[in-house]
């Protein structure tokens, strides 16, 4: 009896030198891993010995040392671009408002010059503000970068917004042969938003959809529940696919580089209005099929710092797969539909 209980302990402690000698410096490995993954990159792993574990404990450090190296590396060269970018931007500020006067004076007194030198003042006069648009774009996207971007929200209603930015596109739709409708079937439309930077994202999903639309309808949908309010954009054009879908938000990609744009854009607006989406703890979703057209859902907290949940608009359309309405069901453009 004695013998058997004297084996016991016996066993006993030579499972708990096991476990000691084998399973802790193991434990230590798994929790010093998941610190790593939680981005607290100075730990290691003790070092002891000349064993197996030893061993690994020294290639881990290793590694983590170099995963360290690389990704401090890595902050530092982005923060330097960010700096470039954001300096560049202001430096050419000066010159380009000096530029921007100067093409002014030759702009407002083109039909006194001949036909070849008005036109190059129209294209100088142009190009200018394209200059302009893009520089404030990159500006607003170092802004981000360096997280240095706030809202400045007050209670807004998102159909009145949305016809505002359906006037202002009004004469590019036109342009393009396109019908613009806002349908709004009703619920909580007001939002705790910054108002600027919400039809600042209506304005660059309407001008995507009129670039892309085919001079098709563009329905913008609008609707809430008690928690979340959502703006969608509609177009019937040649749609995207999904490997295209997804890069979508990229900056300055397109889905076409051969394309000409009609409108004029910097290739950073849909980039912006994500990072505005974003800011706001709302969400910025797309869905599109080719031949089918696309759909751009924003979906916003009705109260800042609440969840938003499931959004009222689907990012699916109902018509997916369908014809697109006729011209006739579009009118008046700048309408409003309240079921």
């Amino acid at each position: 009896m004695a013998r058997g209980l004297a084996l016991v302990i016996l066993i006993g402690l030579v499972a708990g030198l096991i476990v000691r000698i084998v399973v802790r410096p193991i434990r230590v490995a798994a929790d010093t891993s998941e610190k790593l993954a939680a981005g607290q990159l100075e730990v290691r792993i003790p070092e002891r010995g000349e064993d197996v574990i030893s061993t690994l404990a020294r290639s881990f450090n290793g590694m983590a040392d170099s995963m360290q190296s690389q990704i401090t590396q890595l902050a530092e060269l982005s923060q330097v671009q960010q700096r470039f970018v954001s300096d560049v931007s202001h430096e050419l500020r000066t010159p380009l408002t000096t530029i921007r006067l100067a093409g002014d004076v030759l702009y407002d007194q083109r039909e006194s010059f001949p036909p070849a030198t008005g036109r190059t003042a129209e294209l100088l006069h142009t190009q200018t503000e394209r200059f302009e648009l893009l520089l404030s774009d990159l500006l607003e996207i170092s802004r981000f970068d360096a997280g240095s971007a706030h809202l400045d929200t007050e209670p807004t209603n998102l159909v009145r917004l949305a016809e505002d930015a359906i006037d202002q596109m009004q004469s590019l739709a036109e342009k393009a042969g396109s019908q613009l409708r806002l349908v709004a079937p009703g619920g909580y439309f007001e939002a705790e938003v910054d108002g600027r930077r919400i039809r600042r994202i209506v304005r660059n999903l309407l001008g995507n959809a009129i670039e892309h639309g085919e001079g098709k309808p563009i329905v913008v949908s609008v609707d809430s529940d008690q928690h979340a309010v959502a703006l969608s954009v509609r177009d019937y054009g040649s749609g995207m696919s999904e490997a295209e879908a997804e890069r979508v938000f990229d900056r300055f990609w397109r889905a076409d580089p051969s394309r000409k744009r009609t409108i004029g854009g910097t290739g950073l607006g849909l980039a912006i209005s994500l990072e505005d989406a974003t800011l706001h703890g709302g969400a910025l979703e797309v869905w599109s099929r080719p031949g089918a057209g696309s759909c751009f859902r924003l979906t916003l907290p009705r109260v800042q710092s609440e969840p938003v949940g499931e959004s009222p608009l689907p990012l699916q359309p109902q018509d997916a797969f369908g014809p697109a309405p006729a011209v006739a069901e579009l009118r008046p453009p700048a309408g409003v539909d309240h079921a």
